[in-house]
């Protein structure tokens, strides 16, 4: 009995933070690789390698609209002040992702709490300073709940600091405490401790919520486990019992396999059966997402916290295996948590649709806005989108994936106007548990790409056109300029321009498509028809809510 406790001391302390360790550091390289196979998949279905699509003519010369069009430059620091429904929706967007990160904070409270006392529970011999070591591992169990905040809500670096400055004094109090009330306890001590318990599950985060993996990497992570788990499970099994281990060697002798070959078969058979138990439970995710039981941002989130949870219960192992209980249980306090903090009233209204158009070549730069961007009109509402090579990856969803790894990615792909009046009837228009709207990207070929375009701009709420970087080379983006002025109100519509836009050949070309608008267009009729520019320079906090105020403004509030 005492070797068999040993054995299973040694196997929860030593093979599974080995596994956890091998499973996380192999998630990142694994991701990249699929993501580019993903992307290279996209690209291939769209009909296009790289570049931008190529140039379309101007629509044919018609009668000028009666009135000239005024381009005015608007300004984040003179945002127009909503009202009605479009106020709402924008005390939506400026306070949702703190709401979220509210209930996700409370919610890695209750988390640190059970820890704590499943901490004190299982370790009765340290009791002096009892006061100052539950406040000192209160808080260090609440790590996670920081590192939520700064992922669903903290994006800019003032409030980044803020959130950890906060953090790090309120430590920096109780150990100042703990030493004040333990004179032999040394100063470095305490840090140290901490670093121990949240350092090795924060740099293991680190390798999957990377931004460029982030919305792919629980899932892979969870597969590299069940791997990882399957080439050690029946070596774990063969080493503590001898008939297994015979009855192996023995099946490896008939097929000519040596001591070393037996080794190896075992490992490959412990995967393969493993990996053929972890697809269905992809799978499973997978549908469970498509049912709306979680968001994007929720499993990330959910991950982070059974990551934490699963390592900083290994440590209990040393008391005895059945205390690492406190780590799930732990766990599931955080999760009931969070469900009864979303499920709270929180001011839900009517949600409004944003089509989110731009420049293909900003690459990284239109990754990063669309980061900060999605955080505030994810509470307010969807997010349309063509998928294209700059955020292809970024707006990747778990079913999507695993289409794409089953083989099935050509599903995603717009055939014909059937087929896209079919997805835009079926388009996901409710929130998810969490109050946040999903993004919708439209996979397109070349073919199907301009009625796809036009559809989306004229269901939708409001568009915004990012065209940083727009000179005469973004011959492509003349279609959808010209067909933005014909079609959307432009009282609906946002342009988004830095000092990397080309504004001479930009107002150039805006005069020139104004002067071919349709009969039918709704702006032909305005006697003083404006169109905004928004200029954007640092990507602060301030500056997307003066964003999302333009976006939200009504016709009489729009400057």
């Amino acid at each position: 009995m005492a070797t068999a406790g040993m054995n299973s001391t040694a196997a929860l302390t030593g093979m599974l933070p080995s596994l956890v360790l091998v499973a996380a550091l192999l998630s990142l390289p694994v991701c990249l690789l699929l993501l580019r196979l993903y992307r290279r998949a996209v690209l291939r279905g769209m009909g296009i390698l790289a570049g931008t699509a190529a140039a379309t003519p101007l629509p044919a010369a018609r009668a000028a609209p009666g009135a000239a069009l005024q381009i005015v430059e608007v300004e984040p620091a003179a945002a127009p002040a909503p009202t009605g429904t479009a106020a709402q929706a924008l005390q939506r967007g400026v306070r949702g992702p703190w709401r979220a990160a509210l209930v996700y904070a409370g919610a890695g409270l209750v988390y640190a709490l059970l820890m704590t006392a499943g901490s004190q529970a299982a370790d009765r011999q340290q009791r002096s300073g009892a006061l100052a070591q539950w406040a000192f591992l209160l808080w260090t169990y609440l790590w996670p709940g920081v590192l939520a905040v700064l992922l669903v809500a903290a994006y800019d670096a003032r409030r980044r600091l803020q959130v950890l400055g906060a953090y790090g004094l309120v430590l920096a109090a109780i150990c100042t405490f703990a030493v004040s009330r333990n004179p032999s306890l040394r100063g470095f001590a305490l840090p140290l401790a901490w670093l121990i318990y949240n350092g090795p599950p924060s740099v293991l985060l680190a390798t999957f919520l990377l931004r460029p993996i982030r919305a792919v990497g629980p899932l892979v992570l969870v597969f590299m486990l069940m791997l990882a788990l399957g080439s050690q499970l029946l070596i774990t099994l063969a080493d503590t019992n001898d008939a297994v281990l015979r009855s192996f060697a023995a099946t490896g002798a008939q097929v000519g396999l040596g001591a070393h070959g037996v080794f190896l078969a075992i490992i490959g058979v412990g995967m393969l059966v493993f990996g053929v138990l972890g697809w269905p439970l992809l799978r499973w995710l997978g549908r469970r997402y498509q049912a709306k039981k979680f968001s994007d941002q929720s499993i990330i989130v959910d991950a982070l916290f059974m990551m934490f949870a699963f390592v900083q219960a290994i440590g209990f192992a040393f008391i005895h295996p059945w205390w690492m209980l406190i780590g799930p249980v732990a766990f599931v306090g955080y999760k009931t948590a969070a469900l009864f903090g979303f499920g709270l009233p929180g001011g839900a209204g009517a949600p409004h649709t944003l089509l989110l158009l731009r420049v293909y070549r900003l690459g990284k730069r239109s990754e990063r806005l669309f980061d900060k961007l999605r955080r505030h009109w994810q509470p307010v509402g969807s997010i349309r989108m063509i998928a294209g090579p700059d955020l292809v990856t970024s707006t990747v969803e778990p079913h999507e994936f695993l289409e794409f790894l089953s083989g099935r990615l050509a599903r995603s792909f717009v055939t014909g106007g059937a087929d896209l009046e079919r997805r835009i009837a079926a388009l996901d228009a409710a929130a998810d548990p969490d109050g946040r709207y999903r993004i919708n990207a439209f996979f397109c070929r070349t073919d199907t790409w301009q009625m796809t375009m036009q559809r989306l701009a004229a269901t939708s709420d409001v568009v915004l056109m990012d065209l940083r970087s727009f000179a005469p080379a973004n011959q492509g983006c003349l279609f959808e300029l010209g067909q933005l002025l014909d079609i959307v109100a432009l009282a609906r519509l946002l342009l988004l321009v830095d000092t990397s836009t080309d504004r001479l050949f930009l107002e150039a070309t805006l005069q020139q498509l104004w002067s071919r608008l349709s009969a039918g267009s709704p702006n032909r009729g305005l006697a003083a028809p404006r169109l905004r520019l928004f200029r954007i320079g640092a990507q602060s906090e301030p500056v997307l809510r003066a964003l999302l105020a333009h976006l939200l403004a009504r016709p009489g509030e729009v400057a």
